[in-house]
């Protein structure tokens, strides 16, 4: 059985369940908001799913939802946030009210995030600096999942990369959002708890082998993206994240889903350009012919797309859920 909500009744549900499961009031909008708008996109997994874990992972006390992160200026350009094992999203929230203003002023800002948790969406912070006007280069590391080239033990996680272009009149001109990993880790757990299949070139077994079992996919390794290239990316995030940022490394975060008693306290980095002050006035031109070389191809797309129609669709038609998953919510709220 499903439920049906319009996007209001999802806004209540996700903001109810969160505050009855212990976020503070203050923390409580901009997260909302970036679970709605990945419902909203189409990434159901992403959504209403992880909701859950969040909310039990208040009420275990991995979590602090009452945890007041703190923004240290570095310089005029460069910010350090201290999530203070409570979650990624107040830290971001936090963050960007000194990254955006400092971006605009000197052309180019950066901020590291640390004791921080799962960003869940990347796109859509990325997205919020975006719309300020700003070319923006998000980065999050995670829990390992993907073994390195030729090795069969994971070290590092599926890290997403996000880089948002901005458009016209606080609109984004198109944006990349992906993972290491050929697919998301969670379409492959969520393969193996409905005892489904999945198809080759998601994952590997223990021994490094392509597998259709979504089981052994999680006990073994996930597919890189683009064999090495993948791999390479997901170091890039790992050196942003934990290296530069002060976050933990893979193997040393504790568990996105498990209730194991420890703080996640892994990182983000966020770059912030305003391209007005480097592009000699050309920008806007010159994203204009790029993006209409793309959609001038019957067929062809820009990244992002996708999930504007689906939030266009989605408003009109309100977002389905299962009706058990809807009622694990409501009983947080």
């Amino acid at each position: 059985m499903t439920v049906t909500l319009t996007p209001e009744e999802a806004r209540a549900l996700i903001h109810g369940a969160l505050i009855g499961a212990g976020l503070a009031e203050g923390h409580a909008g901009y997260f909302t908001d970036a679970i709605l708008d990945t419902e909203l996109s189409g990434l159901e997994g992403h959504g209403f799913y992880w909701l859950q874990f969040y909310c039990a992972h208040l009420q275990s006390g991995k979590v602090d939802g009452r945890a007041e992160p703190v923004v240290e200026t570095l310089s005029p350009s460069a910010f350090r946030v201290d999530a203070r094992h409570g979650f990624a999203h107040p830290a971001i929230e936090a963050g960007f009210r000194a990254l955006i203003p400092a971006a605009q002023a000197q052309g180019i800002a950066a901020m590291g995030v640390y004791n921080s948790y799962n960003a869940a969406t990347l796109g859509y912070h990325t997205g919020v600096l975006a719309r300020a006007g700003l070319v923006a280069l998000g980065a999050t590391n995670s829990v390992p999942a993907i073994a390195p080239v030729g090795g069969r033990t994971p070290v590092i996680g599926t890290n997403p990369i996000s880089f948002a272009v901005p458009g016209d009149a606080g609109k984004i001109a198109f944006l990349i959002d992906q993972s290491a990993s050929a697919v998301a880790w969670t379409a492959v757990k969520r393969a193996a708890e409905d005892g489904r299949p999945i198809p080759p070139g998601w994952a590997l077994d223990a021994e490094g082998r392509d597998t259709t079992d979504a089981a052994e996919g999680l006990a073994g390794s996930m597919a890189p993206s683009g064999g090495a290239k993948g791999f390479s990316m997901g170091l890039i995030v790992e050196v942003l994240c934990a290296a530069v940022a002060g976050g933990s490394l893979g193997p040393d975060m504790g568990s996105f889903t498990d209730e194991d008693c420890r703080p996640i306290d892994n990182g983000q980095f966020f770059i912030a350009i305003d391209p007005t002050r480097f592009s000699g006035g050309v920008f806007g031109d010159r994203i204009g012919a790029l993006t209409a070389s793309i959609l001038a191809q019957d067929g062809a797309r820009l990244p992002n797309q996708r999930r504007e129609a689906n939030i266009a669709r989605l408003m009109r038609e309100g977002l389905t859920l299962d009706a058990d998953l809807h009622a694990r919510l409501q009983a947080f709220c």
